[in-house]
């Protein structure tokens, strides 16, 4: 770890502006100047050096609630998993599915263009496994998602578009409701033979989903005998199709997509190998103070990237020009650096800058890590076994603001293909990616940006908590 983290005293030149320096590790953001109209892209900065301290923070535990014991569960890709002590698919046998009705919730929300046509499947083929075990072992699925945000019945919304592509990753054809509840679901399900599929119409077009209505939730729920949740993506909210069905439907179990998602984010990062890397990014740290701490409490190393690299820039009194900076977060950007010291985790933030001065001047904003950041950061992650990466190092949106995102996301790849545990924590991270084409050689990609983030952060998740406690056995 201190080989990784081993830092160069690099000063500042003096300019008009005064700045401070510090000790640093070497690397480096890209900046563009947002002229008045903010239309036009400046480009060709000078290199120069922000100095910087190496340091670390975290404060809260990671209050997780993990099995003290390993299980096992059936189905595609079983193995022993480290898990939240719930209850899964794999524990039920063909006895208990045979003949039965099963309300399967998915996380089917998927990315459409104007004409409709998905324009990525991801969520769709991870929900495969747990329909493939159900309908192969004779239960009668009736799959339920949501789609968007609708604002009641919105055709744009619907989930018809999906049908295609369900009935050809399942090899059957799958019947499509035109509601989710009512006479003629009811209908529809009363004919569905052993082995067949029902995709119910998307469950947020009544309001009372996301309100977790009991008397909704009591009506999804009897049209089945027992309920799958495999929706990691919405196991953060307690919605009347993940919480509030739970209440009427016994078992209630997790689908093999979301004990996935709990071996990876609540096992690897509770009982990870060592050493331990914690990739955080994005625009805000008011928006990861949690995972920061969280992470913080098992991590050896942690990188810092995006836009809240400057909120600790200059809570240590650097200039940062234009750059996004929480004002009512410098104290904790302080003391987040102070903590971390303490706890001996090794914090790199990117520390030179590519500016046509010494220092950030005003009007220009930091938008991506450089290569001395790259370089730094990549040397720091060849000495780890698992790493964890939630949230972009810049615009990635943006091609000339990709190069340090996309590094990261090559790195991974390589540290992967040598057994490095690699976990992808959802959002940005994912498209990040997704984008490069290193997707499939992840360890693990999370499926849901909110739900991973807050169990990262150590909260419960309703959807989750509900669920059928598990009994341990032996493996």
């Amino acid at each position: 770890m201190a080989s990784a983290t081993t830092s160069t005293t690099l000063s500042l030149l003096k300019t008009t502006a005064s700045t401070t320096s510090s000790s640093a590790s070497r690397s480096s953001a890209s900046l563009i100047r947002l002229p008045s109209t903010r239309r036009h892209l400046k480009s060709s900065p000078l290199i120069h050096s922000l100095g910087f301290s190496s340091a670390a923070s975290g404060d809260s535990l990671l209050s997780l609630h993990v099995s003290s014991k390993v299980r096992s569960f059936k189905g595609k890709g079983s193995r022993g998993v480290v898990s939240m002590a719930k209850k899964s698919v794999g524990d039920l046998t063909a006895a208990d599915l045979k003949g039965k009705k099963v309300f399967v919730r998915a996380d089917l929300n998927v990315p459409l263009d104007d004409s409709q046509n998905i324009t990525d499947d991801t969520r769709i083929r991870a929900a495969i496994p747990t329909i493939k075990h159900l309908i192969q072992n004779g239960a009668k699925v009736i799959l339920s998602s949501h789609l968007g945000r609708p604002k009641g019945v919105t055709p744009k919304f619907s989930l018809a578009p999906l049908v295609p592509r369900l009935s050809e990753l399942l090899g059957i054809q799958v019947v499509k409701a035109d509601d989710c509840i009512g006479p003629e679901v009811e209908k529809l399900v009363a004919a569905l033979p052993e082995g067949g599929v029902l995709l119910l119409e998307n469950v947020r077009f009544y309001k009372e989903e996301e309100k977790n209505e009991p008397e909704f939730a009591k009506k999804l729920a009897s049209l089945a005998d027992l309920f799958v949740n495999d929706a990691f993506g919405t196991a953060h909210r307690a919605h009347a199709s993940t919480e509030g069905v739970t209440k009427f439907l016994k078992p209630s179990v997790a689908g093999f997509l979301l004990q996935k998602e709990l071996d990876y984010l609540v096992g690897a990062v509770s009982s990870p190998k060592r050493p331990f890397a914690a990739i955080v990014g994005g625009s805000k740290v008011s928006s990861k103070i949690g995972v920061i701490e969280s992470l913080l409490e098992k991590c050896d190393i942690l990188l810092l990237g995006g836009g809240m690299i400057f909120t600790f820039y200059k809570a240590q009194g650097l200039s940062v020009g234009s750059s996004l900076v929480e004002e009512d977060k410098l104290e904790l950007a302080t003391s987040l650096l102070a903590k971390a010291k303490a706890k001996g985790v090794s914090l790199l933030l990117p520390t030179d800058v590519i500016v046509p001065a010494s220092a950030i001047p005003d009007g220009w904003m930091g938008l991506d890590i450089g290569p001395d950041s790259v370089k730094t950061f990549n040397e720091a992650l060849d000495t780890t076994q698992t790493i964890i990466w939630n949230g972009p190092m810049g615009v990635f949106e943006f091609d000339k603001f990709a190069v340090g995102t996309e590094a990261i996301a090559k790195k991974l790849a390589e540290l992967s293909g040598k057994g490095v545990t690699t976990i992808i924590g959802g959002g940005d991270s994912v498209a990040a990616v997704e984008k490069v084409g290193v997707a499939d050689v992840m360890s693990h990609i999370s499926t849901g940006g909110g739900a991973s983030l807050e169990l990262l952060e150590g909260k419960e998740l309703p959807g989750v908590i509900a669920l059928d406690e598990a009994v341990p056995v032996a493996v």
